[in-house]
């Protein structure tokens, strides 16, 4: 077995490479840019060598450098995880001239299943089914044009050199294909180096499920299982299961089957995934095959009890497989959810920040924590923005459901915006309790996710305002001095009340409470019964009447005779409260005082994060159309579409491609038609 890898990444999946190969004795070298000096991935390596300046181009892609450190150092072996140079077969082949083992599969099956089109040709070949499509080497536009006129909209254009969702468009008609193309070859270009495209038929309500394979140098290959990866957003996975909800033994194995038969016809090595569209009636289509470690595979390490990252490090040296497929069983059911740094209510845009408090779930047999990150660092513009994934697991569906809520509920960060309320409503909401899945999910059920239905408002708002009442009181409660103390002790004293007593007015409160973004009015009368107090609540023509007691982050509440508990957690100047189906995440509107600046910026357009300059889409003067796209800008490995807020004009540009933008900076002049 090796004594010393190098490992040719970050964050979390290089710290998760860490933990097992210190379980086996291994030692590890970590490589860092700039902004990693001071990543937990290379304060937990044996040692570490800087390899560049912060962009990834300049660091993590830069396999020169990173070959040099394993010579340097010592290491034997170079496993890449996942992303950066994983699926590189030049830098698989510069390992091999410097007698470096790399801990993957060999130059040909990543050469082969490189290109998406030709890695269909090689699955037709195989016998394994295929999404109708165009996967030829002819890429002018107007054959792509026509051959997905032919198959009828809607088709999916993807790059053929890419993956996780990058260079990848659905085009639902003719009239927007060709904005689509550009968009899809561009990113595709700037991701991958390469523009080539292929186009499949896109099937309107299929799952995503992939098989996880293992193959070894002596010829034997298994199949551990399935996973359903069906909840997307912008073609990435937002939360996994395994095994599958709904999956038969029968339909397992053929898929299972399948997978082996992809694998075998590249003579693959290690650890791989066939990723598989499964139609409602169950009949299953060869996506693509990633010839590395998924970001999602702790599930499948939680329901089969296995170490996948041991199983690499075994293969790659040469030993057998550790099991046969009679082996292989499944124990119960696993979730993943992906902890990012992003803003669901804006479109899922990435977001950077300082992680000014982390607290994680309790890890135990049922839930694990994998991230790269620690209180106090920064979630920068460079880099992937996931934080961390969190996988829990249980008997049974439900009760791993159950696990996964809970989980979520208890995760607290503060000093950027995460997904993780988005998490909780997603996992709670009645269509995935009832695994009613397919990769349109989080569209179709958007309301339900996201809780901002007038239903939805008639229950949470007086929620909000209970606790903010019952904070207040509590505040209020809290001396300061002994002075102060004996007064309040002084039960005849009016100065003594929190119940927003007047001396010739009603016991008013009024209140605003702010839910995506929109102010909502509420008044509040609060009266008192013995000790109890009670708040009768008035908004958009309903009353409620309502109380409750909250203690340290536990809220128990009642309304109108109806009592359940809730989880509250104060993350900058917003609130969130997790009940049994939902997050509520609001904030208190602060008073208006007449001094608030109403400048008038719809003359520009800002940039929404710090990123660079991708293209401008139009010439300055031109005029345009309301949500015609301006310019594109990237940013934390996406691109991002301006697109003009209304019919005008534009005056002229601020900033030109390949240039860098600050966010919040004004990217362009703006003239709006009369």
């Amino acid at each position: 077995m090796f004594e010393k890898i190098l490992i040719a990444n970050r964050g979390e999946i290089a710290c998760r490479i860490i933990r097992t190969a210190r379980k086996m004795g291994i030692r590890t070298v970590a490589v860092y840019s700039d902004a990693d000096r001071d990543a937990l991935h290379v304060a937990m390596a044996d040692e570490a060598i800087h390899i560049g300046a912060a962009p990834s181009r300049d660091s993590y892609l830069q396999f020169d450098k990173v070959i040099n450190a394993a010579l340097k150092t010592g290491a034997q072996a170079i496993h890449p995880g996942y992303g950066f140079l994983s699926e590189n077969a030049a830098f698989c082949g510069a390992c091999k001239k410097n007698n470096i083992t790399f801990i993957g599969p060999p130059i040909g099956a990543i050469e082969a299943m490189g290109s998406k089109s030709a890695a269909k040709t090689i699955m037709e070949a195989a016998g394994v089914p295929l999404v109708p499509g165009y996967h030829g080497a002819d890429q002018d536009s107007d054959i792509l044009r026509r051959a997905s006129d032919e198959m009828g909209y809607p088709v999916l254009l993807k790059a053929a050199a890419g993956g996780g969702g990058k260079g990848m468009r659905q085009v639902w008609s003719a009239a927007e294909f060709d904005e689509a193309l550009a968009a899809a070859k561009r990113e595709s270009m700037n991701a991958f180096g390469d523009d080539t495209m292929l186009v499949e038929k896109y099937l309107t309500q299929p799952r995503h499920v992939e098989i996880q394979v293992f193959c070894d140098q002596h010829k034997n290959a298994v199949y551990l299982f399935e996973r359903d990866c069906s909840v997307q957003r912008r073609h990435q996975k937002v939360i996994e299961e395994a095994p599958a909800p709904g999956m038969t033994p029968a339909l397992r194995e053929a898929m299972g089957q399948a997978a082996i038969q992809a694998a075998q016809a590249i003579e693959y090595e290690g650890a791989g995934t066939v990723e598989f569209l499964l139609d409602s009636d169950g009949s299953f289509y060869f996506m693509e095959m990633n010839t590395r470690l998924q970001v999602e595979h702790p599930v499948t390490e939680m329901i089969t009890g296995q170490d996948l990252v041991e199983w690499q490090l075994r293969v790659a040296d040469g030993e057998p497989l550790p099991l046969e497929q009679s082996q292989l069983t499944i124990s119960g059911h696993a979730f993943e959810a992906r902890i990012y740094a992003e803003d669901p209510d804006n479109d899922f845009l990435p977001v950077t920040g300082t992680l000014s408090f982390v607290q994680t779930p309790e890890a135990s047999a049922h839930v694990r924590v994998d991230t790269g990150v620690r209180q106090g660092d920064e979630v920068s513009v460079f880099y992937d923005p996931m934080i961390a994934k969190l996988i829990v697991w249980d008997e049974d569906r439900g009760r791993a459901l159950g696990r996964l809520s809970r989980a979520l509920s208890e995760y607290r960060i503060s000093g950027t915006t995460t997904n993780i309320d988005f998490l909780y409503n997603l996992a709670t909401c009645q269509p995935f309790r009832e695994a009613d899945l397919d990769t349109g999910f989080i569209e179709k059920h958007h309301a339900a996710i996201f809780h901002d239905t007038a239903r939805d408002r008639e229950s949470d708002l007086p929620l909000a305002a209970l606790y903010l009442l019952l904070r207040q009181s509590q505040k209020v409660g809290a001396g300061s001095s002994p002075a102060v103390e004996s007064s309040r002790r002084d039960v005849n004293s009016p100065w003594n009340l929190n119940n927003a007593w007047r001396s010739v007015e009603d016991n008013i409160h009024t209140l605003g409470i702010v839910l995506h973004e929109t102010v909502y009015p509420l008044e509040v009368e609060q009266k008192q019964f013995g000790t109890a107090t009670r708040y009768i609540i008035h908004h958009g023509g309903n009353t409620v009447t309502a109380q409750g007691v909250l203690e340290g982050n536990a809220l128990r509440a009642e309304f109108d005779g109806y009592q359940f508990n809730a989880t509250v957690a104060e993350h900058n100047d917003s609130f969130t409260l997790y009940t049994a189906d939902s997050a509520l995440t609001f904030k208190q509107a602060s008073p208006d005082l007449g001094d608030t600046d109403h400048h008038d910026t719809a003359g520009g357009l800002l940039a929404p994060m710090n990123g660079t300059m991708v293209a401008l889409l139009v010439a300055p003067g031109a005029s345009v159309q309301k949500g015609d796209a301006l310019l594109v800008m990237e940013a934390m490995k996406m691109e991002h579409t301006i697109r003009a807020p209304r019919d005008g004009h534009v005056v002229s540009f601020y900033y030109q491609a390949g240039e860098l933008v600050d966010g919040g900076a004004e990217l362009l002049e703006f003239s709006a038609s009369e």
